[in-house]
């Protein structure tokens, strides 16, 4: 009012109008992280840029700012707002170990440093705890078995696995006529007591859906900063990396109750995490497995066990166990079986051969004259 009366309408004019604001980015700090968001953070987005400036280098900006600043030097482009698919909501379960999602995630984990591998996750479904890691070749029975007996050592048997229906999951075409419909990872867990819930679409476990997203925009990233590029120095990593996503992620559960059971002696992993297949000893006490003859050493009699039922187990490491009524038996190689033959595709019986290219210096490509010396007459 003063300065309305004192200088008319120019008195409403801010004196600051033309000036920096007092709450403007320094400009020390915009170039010293626009230096680093074109360097060693190249390819963050705008959340993990922020967490690395404010927590490695010690930058006073906020998360908007560092967005704003990537958005002009065209660092990140922002995405499109999709339309919003409706599914039915889930609410966690109550209690710590009740549900555990478990998938694996192929992808380039060290961005073309090391061969392509693939990422098993274990994430607790009442916090978002993430319970175990492990970079494997690929999902099998073998990869999955090992990553299940850390979780098992360190946590204990959860009530239930949440899964999608891959193979090593859920038997998806029995065969016909056949008693046991189960694959092997599902026989192992029942032996554990431990339930499997195959979920019918990705949705329906986004839990850990949303976690391999999350997983797969900040590990490689970690990774690269800590110049990894193994698989061996990965796994080694994983358990820091553990660490610090749970502090960032999880959640408290609405029961304080750890539903995970401690593992008993009736709970060996080595000999329940093994393949197992039944086979019938012969009347000389042999069994074939893999194209291995095994003959059985006994001081029994040997008619007693004629035709008798053992299981065979096949551990990760390539060792053979035979087990009757639940003791070893034990056992030597009798004979390895010749390769036989291999089974085909009916459709690649009658394929045909691969076209051949001749050579530049092929005889067909030369003249008649070329490849004969003329005759002289003597």
């Amino acid at each position: 009012m003063h300065a309305y009366r004192r200088d008319g309408s120019s008195g409403l004019i801010s004196k600051r109008r033309g000036q920096a604001g007092n709450h403007r980015l320094a400009e020390s700090v915009r170039a010293k992280a626009l230096k680093h968001l074109q360097g060693k953070y190249r390819g963050f987005g705008p959340t993990l840029a922020h967490e690395k400036l404010v927590e490695l280098d010690g930058l006073q900006i906020s998360d908007e700012s560092v967005r704003q600043l990537m958005i002009a030097e065209e660092l990140w482009k922002p995405k499109k707002a999709r339309k919003v698919a409706i599914h039915q909501m889930r609410e966690r379960r109550a209690c710590f170990g009740e549900l555990v999602q478990i998938d694996g995630s192929p992808h380039d984990w060290f961005e073309g440093r090391a061969p392509a591998c693939t990422l098993l996750v274990f994430i607790d479904d009442a916090t978002g705890k993430l319970g175990h890691l492990q970079l494997v070749e690929s999902e099998s029975f073998f990869s999955y078995a090992q990553a299940a007996a850390v979780y098992f050592n360190r946590y204990g048997k959860p009530v239930a696995f949440y899964s999608d229906r891959h193979s090593v999951f859920r038997v998806n075409q029995p065969s016909v006529g056949s008693e046991h419909d189960v694959s092997q990872f599902g026989r192992a867990m029942h032996e554990l007591d431990i339930e499997i819930i195959c979920a019918n679409t990705p949705q329906a476990k986004g839990r850990v859906e949303r976690a391999i997203q999350t997983l797969q925009d900040r590990l490689p990233k970690e990774l690269r900063l800590r110049g990894i590029s193994s698989w061996k120095a990965g796994n080694a990593y994983l358990p820091e990396f553990i660490q610090d996503f749970n502090q960032r992620f999880s959640v408290s559960p609405r029961s304080d109750h750890d539903a995970h059971r401690p593992l008993t002696t009736r709970d060996p992993l080595d000999q329940i995490l093994t393949w197992q297949e039944t086979r019938l000893l012969s009347k000389n006490l042999t069994v074939q497995f893999q194209k291995v003859v095994y003959q059985i050493r006994t001081s029994r009699p040997t008619y007693a066990m004629r035709h008798a039922a053992v299981t065979v187990c096949l551990n990760a490491q390539g060792q053979v166990t035979i087990l009757y009524q639940g003791k070893v038996l034990p056992y030597t190689i009798f004979h390895r079986q010749e390769r036989q033959a291999e089974v085909v595709d009916s459709k690649q019986v009658n394929a045909p051969r691969p076209h051949y290219i001749p050579g530049p210096d092929h005889p067909w490509k030369k003249s008649f004259f070329a490849n004969h010396e003329p005759r002289t007459n003597v």
